[in-house]
């Protein structure tokens, strides 16, 4: 059974950081690209950041200069380093896991972020 489960969301005031972490179960960790993505009610669900099993990252361009996604494979674990936050960042963030056309989803970590 496969499993995501984030942790490390909550509310923090702006200009503050938070780092999300997403472990995983039941996959071939390294092999599976990793990812964060972001949806507010009424929105599509959009890309945070993503990385690769290799490691190479890629980031929306509104958070590329304030976020941060890493892997530790060992620990079977996706990170998401967000400093500089926002009030706009506040929505709920979820892990996504990617090998070809099979994806898995966390069950979403709420992030707020007050002004």
């Amino acid at each position: 059974q496969v499993q995501l489960v984030e942790s490390g969301g909550g509310l923090v005031q702006a200009g503050g950081s938070l780092r999300l972490a997403c472990g995983a179960s039941g996959i071939d960790f390294s092999m599976y690209a990793m990812a964060w993505y972001r949806q507010t009610p009424g929105k599509q669900r959009e890309l945070v950041a993503a990385v690769s099993p290799s490691g190479s990252t890629q980031y929306a361009d509104s958070m590329k200069d304030r976020f941060t996604i890493s892997r530790d494979n060992a620990k079977n674990t996706v990170y998401l380093q967000m400093n500089s936050l926002k009030p706009e960042d506040t929505t709920v963030y979820y892990c996504n896991a990617r090998i070809g056309q099979r994806a898995y989803w966390g069950q979403g970590i709420q992030v707020t972020v007050s002004s």
